[in-house]
């Protein structure tokens, strides 16, 4: 890889004649134009960059084969007119390289992978970038120290793997707006290694690098050399750049459907036809590079083939699986599995859920490697597995439909990976630019749940049904309440009863019986014998107002008295809120770790307030620590 910085002799510009300067234009034209557009997927790829600042005024960057390549392309462009008007300001030489931090990077180094496996092509395709449609570009190289005190090379391989993975957590919190591409070049250039970041917003770039100064394989193992930046435009241009006027990026008025831009190869086997698209996410970001064994990323964001790769772009999944469905509600599936929007993934996302048995450790190592190769693209938002209530789920998210259609025929090849879930996570969706719909989402039921599964609650269909509550409120001693709980749990045996029971309110004295139902209809054909139970002063869901009656807690033994006291805190947090009436904690008669909060408001858009207000997130957030199983608001029958 060559990265080539020139300024121009703006003075002898001016003066040239305009023959002169029109044969130039129309040569370095007719030049950079034929190395940006190399039909054949082996040969590489280049592009041009307008330089901001001092550090020079045009910049030309190859990727090739070989250096024998990149030697002729240097020659080729100095005997053009144009090059006799340019001066070369700085020059960085690197090549790509595969990491050796993770175990299967060091497989693959080792040849220790079957060379046809989709794994290995996958490796092979990250040593072989394509340049990522993104207007800017900043470069610079860098070391790692050798100081007595903090000497990279005197750390242990795996002290070294330890920093690379931190560090790659920062950088794929900016999947899809910054990529990367990393080159070594040791033995090659004054730098250990190169860093190309890019960016269709240089501001994310800046969030980035600011981000990582504070991570140690930056703070104390890193030395960074200077820092070019500048936007990319179209060979065509290169008239309006040397008149200093408005330039166009490469792909602006290209014809052709871009549709297909970040995909990943549909299973490993299309690997072995071709490469992923342009530009795979940051992973480890910045400078996850290491030493020689690089990190688990290396350069960069797809594949510019090289013999013996394959060639053309990979084949996708014509459809969605069967055995995937489509729900309308994928944000509280994803809340159920352990994962928040705003938390773990911010945005709408196109999101995969599987439930399996697996250990979810296990799965975890296995899914790991595909995680990581799922990074090169920027549609890719994050793929991880979760123990969650007792249950193993592995979740993928991605920027748009088609990202995740192709990444499912991967993760169905999981073993224990069968059926899912997929849907548009986040706010309800419509239609969107590829011609998929997302779940319209509007009635009053969705919109709490979309409320509430941002907070990691369960807003409805725990575990793909929605489950409803009847509750009545009941003046009758515990005793009578408790014999007649016990009549009506005979009468509702069947496959549709969740549960009934009773609880109580320390503080009043009225208590409540709930029976929780997986089916509607049957909810409400209970309610009847529920209403005959002894001292009914009221149903949930009467009189004036808006009432929330379903956040149902399971606690932590240990934590239990906290959980109380801290409740007592937000009561009076809430006392204090427009629109609040009233709420209670009611606890289990029969498991005192088992509570719900029951609140009523004067109405519902003051109570969806709350659910976006700080403190709620915030109360939610220290839930998760002394919770036993995500807290659920079930819906009134």
């Amino acid at each position: 890889m060559l990265h080539d910085v020139r300024t121009i002799d703006w003075a002898g510009w001016a003066e040239a004649a305009q023959r002169t300067r029109d044969r130039a234009i129309e040569e370095g034209i007719e030049f950079l134009q034929s190395v940006t557009a190399v039909e054949d997927a082996d040969a590489g790829d280049s592009m041009v960059v307008s330089m901001l600042g001092h550090k020079g005024d045009l910049m030309i960057v190859h990727m090739r084969p070989t250096l024998a390549d990149i030697d002729e392309l240097e020659r080729r462009f100095e005997r053009t007119p144009l090059a006799s008007f340019t001066e070369r300001d700085r020059s960085f030489v690197s090549v790509t390289e595969a990491s050796g931090y993770s175990e299967r990077g060091r497989e693959f180094i080792e040849g220790d992978l079957d060379d046809d496996s989709g794994l290995a092509r996958y490796m092979r395709s990250r040593l072989y970038p394509e340049i990522p449609e993104k207007e800017h570009v900043c470069f610079y190289p860098m070391d790692k120290r050798r100081d007595p005190e903090y000497n990279w090379y005197d750390l242990p391989f795996e002290e070294r793997a330890e920093h690379m993975d931190a560090h790659g957590d920062i950088g794929r919190e900016y999947a899809g707006r910054v990529t990367q591409m990393i080159t070594g070049a040791i033995g090659m250039d004054d730098w250990e290694w190169g860093v190309t970041l890019y960016a269709d917003d240089m501001t994310d770039v800046k969030d980035l690098l600011y981000e990582m100064r504070f991570d140690p394989s930056s703070s104390k193992f890193a030395e960074f050399g200077p820092f070019w930046i500048g936007r990319r435009f179209d060979p065509a241009d290169l008239d309006a750049l040397l008149a200093g006027e408005l330039l166009s990026t490469p792909w602006e008025d290209a014809a052709g459907d871009h549709s297909g831009h970040g995909r990943p190869p549909a299973t490993p086997e299309d690997a072995a036809e071709g490469h992923g698209e342009n530009g795979h996410p940051h992973e480890d970001s910045e400078h996850s590079h290491g030493d020689d064994e690089s990190d688990d990323h290396p350069d960069g964001d797809e594949t510019d083939e090289h013999p013996s790769t394959g060639g053309g772009r990979p084949a996708t999944t014509d459809s969605w699986s069967e055995a995937i469905a489509e729900i309308d509600d994928v944000t509280a599936r994803l809340a159920t599995a352990g994962l928040h929007e705003g938390e773990d993934y911010t945005g709408e996302a196109y999101a995969l859920v599987f439930e399996t048995d697996r250990d979810a450790a296990d799965l975890a190592d296995e899914v790991e490697g595909l995680a990581s190769n799922f990074d090169h693209y920027d549609t890719h938002v994050t793929t991880a597995v979760r123990a969650s209530g007792g249950h193993t789920y592995l979740v993928s998210l991605w920027a748009t439909e088609d990202a995740a259609q192709t990444a499912s025929g991967f993760l169905t090849d999981l073993d224990g990976i069968d059926t899912g879930a997929r849907g548009w996570a986040g706010e309800p969706r419509g239609e969107t630019g590829d011609g998929a719909s997302g779940p319209a989402g509007t009635d009053e039921d969705t919109d709490i749940r979309s409320q509430l599964a941002n907070q990691g609650i369960y807003a409805g269909q725990p575990h793909g049904e929605d489950v409803y509550a009847l509750v009545v409120y009941s003046e009758a001693d515990l005793d009578r309440l408790r014999s007649a709980v016990e009549d009506l749990r005979a009468s509702f045996d069947g496959d549709d009863h969740v549960k009934t029971a009773v609880y109580d309110d320390p503080d009043d004295e009225v208590a409540a019986v709930v029976s929780l139902w997986a089916d509607e209809a049957a909810a409400q054909h209970a309610s009847g014998d529920l209403e005959s139970v002894p001292g009914v002063v009221r149903k949930a869901g009467e009189g004036e107002g808006f009432g929330t009656m379903g956040m149902f807690y399971t606690v932590k033994p240990d934590y239990r008295e906290a959980f109380v006291e801290t409740f007592g805190t937000v009561g009076e947090q809430l006392a204090t809120m427009d629109g609040h009436r009233e709420t209670a904690l009611l606890v289990n008669d029969d498991d005192e770790n088992d509570m719900f909060i029951a609140s009523r408001w004067d109405d519902r858009e003051d109570a969806m307030a709350f659910f976006r207000s700080d403190d709620f997130r915030e109360t939610v957030q220290w839930g998760r620590e002394i919770l036993a199983d995500t807290p659920r608001h079930v819906f009134l029958a």
